[in-house]
């Protein structure tokens, strides 16, 4: 289930098929590509709430939801036998969610060079208290889905693999 994305016309809130997308100035960065989740008895752990590993897998189902969303879903890119791999990630925990906590999963491009490499910066946001839950920063490289080998973007990943955020600054 995906929420959306607010347009780039839509500067400070944004009204979603599944919800309302708060208002941007609780997102780090403008223009969020959103997917909600709940926290289910599965994804909590032995000490009672989630455990940290859904925090990277719900990061990871929102990247693919966005790039689905952009055109270039699993099978587009199996296709055309290219992806973007992680090669890196940092994840910074700040919060606690429990099981039955409806969650937002933010995302956005950053620092795509047009060749072979591209950023993702994540957020996890608890909507009903306001909180930042989790923060992301994942690092890509395009790959050859046959070899696992670094190649060039395709000219489709680089005009759609591109940054249309900016950072919010708080007022």
């Amino acid at each position: 289930m995906v929420i959306g994305a607010c347009g780039p016309r839509q500067h400070r809130a944004c009204s979603l098929t599944w919800g309302v997308c708060m208002s941007e100035a609780l997102w780090d960065r403008t223009h969020p590509f959103v997917i909600p989740v709940t926290a289910s008895a599965r994804h909590v752990d032995g000490y009672g709430h989630v455990s940290t590993h859904n925090y990277v897998q719900w990061m990871i189902d929102c990247a693919f939801a966005h790039s689905a969303s952009l055109g270039l879903d699993e099978v587009t890119c199996k296709t055309m036998a290219r992806g973007m791999a992680a090669i890196s990630f940092d994840v910074q925990l700040l919060g606690s969610a429990y099981q039955g906590d409806a969650l937002e999963v933010a995302t956005w491009i950053v620092d795509p060079d047009g060749r072979v490499r591209l950023a993702r910066q994540f957020q996890i946001r608890h909507p009903e208290s306001g909180r930042t839950l989790a923060r992301g920063h994942f690092k890509f490289v395009c790959t050859n889905l046959d070899t696992g080998k670094a190649v060039r973007m395709p000219q489709i990943f680089k005009e759609t693999y591109v940054m249309v955020s900016e950072p919010v600054i708080s007022e």
